[in-house]
């Protein structure tokens, strides 16, 4: 069971077009926090398709190269289905802090979604927050992560 991640480990982190204003200013945060973060794009306004962002940082979880994703576009629904198509990887979309918390303590979540057209910069920044430091609880709630 691994309740933490990986500080050795970067954050690996894509969005498409709608999540990335987002996705730049929680690369800039993480960094400020001493995190190693793997940009998967986008790389600009332009219009993308999000699976192109998605699987490469559901991949770097998945193959163990990332200790965590972080996910943004427009809804948080694409990217967190397109991440969970990938085995191991359980992706939560979260649009409070308190979602962020309890996908952590109790889906024991590597991915966190978020819907960057219906929840603010600042509250998309403390769902990361909340997201890396808290640990998975274990217990009753891993018979059940175990049995997805």
């Amino acid at each position: 069971m691994n309740n933490n991640f990986n500080h050795n480990l970067p954050i690996a982190i894509g969005a498409d077009h709608a999540g990335f204003e987002y996705k730049e200013a929680i690369i800039k945060m993480l960094v400020g926090a001493g995190w190693q973060v793997a940009d998967k794009g986008a790389y600009s306004l332009d219009s993308v398709d999000y699976p192109d962002f998605a699987h490469p940082v559901a991949s770097m979880v998945e193959e163990g190269k990332a200790a965590a994703g972080i996910l943004v576009c427009g809804s948080g629904n694409g990217v967190s289905m397109t991440a969970n198509k990938h085995a191991g990887i359980r992706a939560a979309l979260c649009w409070t802090d308190e979602l962020a918390s309890l996908a952590r303590q109790h889906n024991n979540a590597n991915v966190l979604s978020i819907p960057a057209r219906f929840v603010p910069i600042e509250l998309a920044e403390k769902m990361v927050t909340t997201f890396l430091a808290t640990a998975f609880e274990g217990g009753r709630h891993e018979k059940r992560v175990n049995k997805i």
